[in-house]
């Protein structure tokens, strides 16, 4: 007998793909006007889960009852239907099109049986959207918001559905702190009006600031239902991982060699005036709010973007040639903010991504030495721990984790000797993320320079031996190891707050 406590139950649900077992007799329940955490690693079933929730697939056992009913769902709109809705990472919307089509996407309103009533349309877009935020028009086009703005957007859909419970799926990956905050409080607000909500984060602090109660899961079954308000960050994380994760001071490899000096660098307003040094071995952060210029400054360094003015100088020579290639040819290598969309190939194998600026070396004559490629990336593969280690397999199927691993030993193929790092671990498990910042301290062991770029401050403070803070694209401030805390990184970026640069 279906439990009337619940918003959702999901019960003893198994999925499976050729060969894999994606979900194992998996359970979830959720109370009405609930923020509920769904917590586990990269691979551990969240998205398999949460797509038989909605309708996208259909499990091989199991029962899915919402506010006591059984669900047969046929497809996502069937599950639309029940008033079950899903706001994915990568924001299912039409850039060119309006607020108000993209929230009647699908299902427009319409005057007769012929035209679309925009009109109407752009009303009830506008009613939804008042109570979440007003500053959002209806009849703006949504390429023009921010991410956190966009998010509004497919919340308000949702509820112009009348959607019960909402899926948010790391919803906060690319927004700033103070957006967080904000859509917190959206967060709180639609609790309040009884609907429930699914949170799905790797970050810690934001699912205990946010959530009641979490599920956790690991290898596509349930480890445990937790109440948040009476467990611990660790022991939560104990249970993602299945061990406790070691606590890693940092380690430095910094010398005092020179390799990297960037003179008066400047584009337009984006970046001005960048003037600062990388040594030899040194992981060196830079910090700072979006928008700030550090994606700008690393995409300039790495020759994607062009200066108006300035220099690079490597190893007492300035780079006098411009674009990626003269870049990658002087040994910077950069692994992208937008990792999905810039840095990989999603069709081709892990194999040929990690060969991509290398391919001359292994075609010397037009004619590619397919063992020789196959020994070093997989020696380097094996290296750096890519799970599987199945260097022919298609990129796109593996976890984010494992993608950011594969571009990292593309440039180790490339022999690069600057890094440039723009978000590591976005969207990247809690596991994953403490291998990539032990290898990011492995390379500059090894003798590697790094540029860090990271939103996130403990990562910043964790990987950095020294952190340059960007304020409306200008270096406002250099902090030494001994200086660095949260407190100090945000009072030099944070453009209201007056301090000495």
């Amino acid at each position: 007998m279906a439990d009337a406590t619940l918003r959702l139950d999901i019960e003893h649900v198994t999925k499976t793909f050729p060969g894999v077992k994606a979900l194992s007799d998996m359970s979830l329940r959720v109370r009405p006007g609930e923020v509920h955490g769904l917590l586990g690693e990269n691979g551990a079933g969240k998205s398999t889960l949460l797509r038989t929730m909605c309708g996208v697939l259909k499990p091989n056992a199991g029962t899915i009852t919402l506010d006591g009913e059984i669900l047969a769902l046929r497809g996502p709109l069937d599950a639309r239907r029940a008033g079950i809705a899903m706001i994915h990472q990568e924001l299912q919307q039409v850039r060119e099109l309006t607020v108000a089509q993209n929230m009647f996407l699908g299902r427009s309103l319409r005057r007769g049986s012929v035209f679309v009533d925009r009109a109407a349309q752009e009303k009830a877009a506008a009613r939804a959207l008042a109570a979440l935020d007003p500053a959002i028009r209806a009849d703006a086009q949504i390429k023009t918001l921010k991410v956190a703005q966009r998010q509004i957007v497919e919340i308000g859909r949702a509820l112009l559905e009348n959607a019960r419970i909402i899926a948010m799926d790391e919803p906060t990956s690319s927004l700033t702190p103070s957006e967080f905050e904000r859509l917190a409080v959206v967060i709180a607000d639609l609790a309040a009006r009884g609907v429930s909500i699914i949170y799905v984060s790797h970050k810690m602090d934001e699912v205990f600031k946010v959530c009641s109660r979490a599920t956790i899961m690991r290898d596509g079954q349930l480890v445990g239902e937790v109440d948040l308000r009476e467990t611990t960050e660790s022991a939560v994380v104990a249970m993602m991982v299945g061990r406790e994760l070691a606590v890693v001071h940092h380690r430095s490899s910094a010398t005092a060699e020179t390799v990297l000096s960037v003179n008066g660098l400047t584009s337009g307003t984006k970046v001005v005036d960048a003037t600062f040094e990388l040594r030899r071995g040194e992981v060196l952060g830079i910090a700072g709010l979006i928008g700030a210029g550090r994606t700008e400054l690393l995409r300039l360094i790495a020759g994607a973007d062009r200066p108006t003015s300035g220099s690079i100088t490597l190893n007492g020579r300035q780079l006098t040639k411009q674009g990626t290639r003269a870049a990658i040819a002087a040994g910077i290598g950069l692994a992208p903010e937008e990792r999905k969309r810039e840095g990989i190939i999603p069709q081709r194998s892990v194999m040929n991504n990690v060969a991509l600026p290398s391919m001359k070396h292994f075609a010397p004559r037009g004619l590619i030495r397919s063992r020789a490629l196959r020994k070093e990336a997989t020696e380097i593969l094996t290296n750096i721990n890519l799970r599987p280690l199945l260097i022919d397999r298609p990129i796109r199927l593996f976890s984010g984790g494992n993608q950011q691993k594969a571009i990292i030993a593309r440039w180790i193929a490339a022999n690069c000797q600057i890094l440039l790092f723009d978000e590591p671990t976005r969207g990247i498990d809690i596991g994953a993320k403490a291998e990539i910042y032990s290898l990011i301290e492995r390379l500059a062991a090894e003798g590697k320079s790094i540029v860090v770029v990271s939103s996130e401050l403990p990562e910043i403070i964790r990987v950095a031996d020294r952190v340059l803070v960007m304020r409306q694209g200008r270096i406002a401030a250099q902090l030494e190891r001994k200086d660095l805390s949260e407190q100090a990184i945000v009072a030099h970026a944070v453009p209201q707050t007056s301090v000495s640069d």
